[in-house]
């Protein structure tokens, strides 16, 4: 059966018009008087104020001029950094003790047995349940945010590494040790690489699961963060300032997604191949 030629260069074209599409139609509720008070719906052209309000100086009034820099002192892209520094760190330590504990989970049936349930347990939690009591253990600076962007990436990791490791056809591993292969280098060499796939998929879950505890990982002393910022600027009522945050938020997630989804075609180019 023939396929259809794909019209080259239009592949852009649907995003596009959902996007004008929206914009317009945010427009019009902004612009309405649906919303009251005004201010609770700020127009894309408020958003957009507020955004390049928070990436240059500007001159503030109260008595004496005086000129601030971007938004609690700090650049919106510098929010954003610290916020992505926050989420490498949780992130690449719920790589480390997560795909390890899913290949021994996936491996041996009683570390399994035993693991299971607490895995199951950290799964079904809200991260932000665990906000307070880190804030306790470990101070209100980065190392309670850290812990609890580890709390929400960890089981989606591990998780996705013993969904893996069940996939991997047995025969294989088995040739693997009648080659005279130990344990270990079946794991390293047959399993793990097989593995690779589930354990990129669980790391782009929790990626999103990052992003959207971030809010509530900087709920406390959160500045400088886009989340905090976020937060904070909606409880001054600087609601266009809180979309722009929240928009950045999305674009960069997007944008992150993005990414790992290159390099899973890189190191997994079979997936999805017959």
């Amino acid at each position: 059966m023939r396929r259809r030629p794909r019209l080259l260069g239009l592949s852009w074209l649907p995003a596009v018009v959902t996007a004008v599409g929206v914009l317009v139609l945010w427009t019009v509720v902004a612009a309405s008087d649906w919303i009251q008070p005004a201010y609770l719906a700020p127009s894309p052209l408020e958003v957009w104020d507020a955004f390049v309000r928070a990436n240059t100086y500007h001159p503030v009034g109260g008595g004496v001029d005086r000129v601030v820099r971007g938004e609690e002192n700090y650049f919106l892209w510098e929010h954003l950094v610290v916020s992505l520094r926050r989420i490498a760190i949780g992130l690449v330590l719920a790589i480390l003790v997560g795909v390890p504990l899913g290949l021994l989970m996936g491996t041996v049936e009683s570390v399994r047995r035993v693991a299971g349930p607490y895995l199951d347990f950290l799964r079904s939690i809200p991260p932000l349940a665990y906000m307070g009591f880190l804030v306790a253990w470990f101070g209100i600076y980065d190392t309670s945010k850290i812990w609890l962007l580890f709390l929400a990436a960890f089981p989606p990791i591990a998780l996705a590494t013993i969904n893996g490791v069940r996939g991997v056809r047995e025969d294989q591993v088995n040739a693997v040790l009648s080659l005279g292969a130990s344990r270990r280098q079946a794991v390293t060499s047959v399993v793990l690489p097989a593995t690779t796939p589930d354990i990129l998929s669980g790391i782009r879950v929790a990626v999103g699961f990052a992003w959207t505890t971030v809010v509530a990982a900087e709920l406390v002393n959160g500045l400088p963060g886009i989340g905090g910022l976020a937060y904070l600027s909606g409880t001054q009522n600087k609601i266009a300032l809180s979309v722009a945050c929240i928009l950045v938020i999305g674009l960069t997630a997007i944008a992150l997604d993005f990414v790992i989804r290159l390099i899973e075609r890189t190191l997994a180019p079979w997936r999805g191949k017959a």
